[in-house]
């Protein structure tokens, strides 16, 4: 005798909020076309509960100076385009890039130490060579950040570019940019659903729009803390579903760059001969944590390899497939 069984399904009271990236020439910019993430009112890839009416995306890490600190399978996949950032965004648009996240590493006051001057000829020369969205990323200390950051925001001036980091010791100087500017900004916190919350709530105070912040939970690699990043994630996504409105926004994970730091993608000598082909292992790694984090509920993913790039883009779109 036959039995039907009813599949349970969850009754969402919330959304995550869309957020658009970059402006076209009838919208201010002069971006070939826009990239919109978020609005789901589900979790991540359950069709039959809710909407995800905007795939996740991938951008594509490009810096501003030559990465001789990376793995040699990411300089050899790329060849004489790291020499160059703007040639290197064009590679990365040929390959499938969605979104160029350009980082101006350059700018490290424990590297060349660039300033402003030379953080606005990046940004321009980029924005000339490419026709996606960008994403625009400091060195990673806040005196440094503020400086380029801002300088970026004023130079790019309607092209809805998203400034990282965001976080709260540099949060009233890089939102004040973004209101001057018409940016986006991208509010970046330590593991924590309270912290990530509480700076979504100090960005909304400054009357910055949530539509345009995108949230950046911290993420660790495959073996390094995967898994409590995704349950904090699927926490964050659960509030936002039920209606906590300072969880609503999309998230991004720059997933290469704690990939590819990690033992495994890294190093070849002295490891166990079933850790297999090096070079295959260590796109895997980026690989593997960048679909772990999408099915976690990052509406971005920050990617440094090129196969990687089309291996998760399928990944996408099989889980998107109904």
């Amino acid at each position: 005798m036959p039995v039907t069984v009813e599949i349970p399904k969850e009754k969402w009271t919330g959304a995550v909020r869309e957020v658009k990236l970059g402006a076209t020439s009838a919208e201010g910019g002069t971006r070939a076309r826009t990239v919109t993430v978020g609005g789901e009112t589900t979790l991540p890839f359950l069709h039959y509960e809710g909407q995800m009416p905007h795939p996740p995306v991938v951008a594509v890490e490009v810096q501003d100076r030559y990465p001789a600190d990376w793995s040699k399978q990411l300089l050899d996949a790329w060849g004489e385009v790291l020499n160059d950032p703007a040639a290197w965004a064009k590679k990365a648009e040929e390959i499938g890039a969605d979104l160029i996240a350009l980082k101006l590493q350059s700018a490290h006051p424990d590297g060349a130490n660039t300033g402003a001057k030379e953080a606005v000829a990046t940004v321009k020369a980029v924005l000339a060579t490419t026709g996606l969205p960008l994403i625009v990323y400091g060195p990673g200390q806040a005196e440094k950040d503020n400086e380029v950051l801002v300088a970026a925001a004023e130079a790019a001036k309607g092209e809805r570019i998203a400034l990282g980091n965001c976080e709260d010791k540099n949060y009233r100087t890089i939102v004040a940019a973004a209101l001057a500017h018409d940016q986006l900004v991208i509010a970046k916190t330590p593991i924590d659903v309270n912290l990530a919350k509480q700076l979504n709530i100090l960005i909304s105070d400054m009357r910055l729009d949530l539509s345009r912040v995108l949230m950046d939970p911290t993420t660790g690699a495959l073996g390094y803390g995967l898994e409590y990043t995704y349950s904090v994630m699927e926490r964050l996504r659960i509030a936002a579903l039920t209606g906590d409105s300072m969880t609503q926004q999309p998230m991004i994970c720059t997933v290469g760059e704690e990939a590819w730091r990690t033992k495994e993608s890294k190093v070849n000598q002295g490891v166990p001969a079933a850790w297999g082909d090096w070079t295959r292992r260590s796109i895997n790694w980026e690989v593997i944590t960048a679909a772990t984090l999408i099915q976690a509920g990052a509406d971005i993913v920050v990617l440094r390899h090129p196969e990687s790039v089309a291996l998760i883009k399928k990944t996408i779109a099989d889980l998107m497939a109904h």
